[in-house]
């Protein structure tokens, strides 16, 4: 599905990533765990190919679906985004315009990644995600402004977006670490079910090593743009090599012998 070779990026003259891999396959959860500035958003923004400001991947190729994403122009990227590969940022009521209704906004992104959709069945299709995604009184959401809706309920949108064209890869940037701790687990779950519903991979990041070991097939800890340790979820949590990884597992969360999430 993805493989990312010997990748290294940078801002200008400043190297933040270097020498990154990682492969994933198909329906296959991978997590990218560290603490603020080890580079896991760089890695996901690289995918996409949304870095921001002089950033840029010198070196390296990511490969996906038998093609170098970062050879393709803006509109072959532009084809991917969205339909193939979505993404899930931190907070989906930032990315959301504060002045529109939900369902106009959500209707538009339909029929910009569908122009065969016409008003009606985006709006049929918006209001069937919102129930996919438990988000009750679909018509009064697509009526409400984001102001008027829960943290929970605006990033349930985002995701909700984010799978309305079943995408082979979904990239989820921190999406749950804006919220209270009874929301972020019922988010993780509707994730793991619509990676189930669509067989999609997901590359996780996440600070939160309790996230990561909740969901992981694969986890990747990160510090200082590098990748100082890889391995099965087991063999991270049970067989850490480095100091680095035990601080991180002694900082989850545990009740009666089990990770909390």
């Amino acid at each position: 599905m993805l493989d990312i070779n010997d990748m290294t990026i940078s801002y200008g003259d400043n190297r933040v990533i270097e020498h990154f891999n990682l492969s994933v396959k198909p329906g296959e959860i991978v997590s990218l765990v560290g603490e603020s500035g080890s580079g896991k958003t760089t890695v996901v923004r690289a995918i996409m190919g949304l870095l921001p400001g002089n950033g840029k991947i010198e070196s390296g190729a990511v490969i996906y679906d038998g093609r170098d994403l970062s050879k393709l122009s803006d509109k072959e990227m532009k084809t991917l985004r969205g339909s193939e590969i979505s993404m899930i940022f931190q907070d989906c009521g930032a990315m959301l315009n504060p002045i529109r209704r939900i369902g106009s906004q959500f209707q538009e992104y339909l029929r910009i990644h569908d122009k065969k959709l016409s008003k009606d069945e985006a709006r049929k299709k918006a209001e069937s995600m919102f129930t996919l995604m438990s988000l009750p009184d679909s018509s009064r959401i697509m009526r409400s402004y984001p102001f008027q809706l829960s943290g929970g309920q605006r990033q349930r949108i985002g995701i909700a977006m984010a799978m309305s064209f079943a995408p082979k890869l979904l990239l989820a940037d921190e999406p749950t670490s804006a919220l209270d701790v009874t929301i972020q687990a019922q988010i993780v779950r509707q994730i793991l079910m619509m990676r189930d519903m669509y067989h999609s991979s997901v590359i996780m990041v996440t600070h939160n090593l309790g996230v990561a070991a909740y969901v992981s097939d694969k986890i990747l800890v990160m510090k200082n743009g590098s990748v100082v340790e890889s391995g099965t979820r087991d063999e991270i949590l049970k067989h850490p090599k480095m100091d680095y990884t035990k601080k991180l597992i002694e900082a989850i969360p545990v009740m009666d012998g089990e990770i909390y999430v």
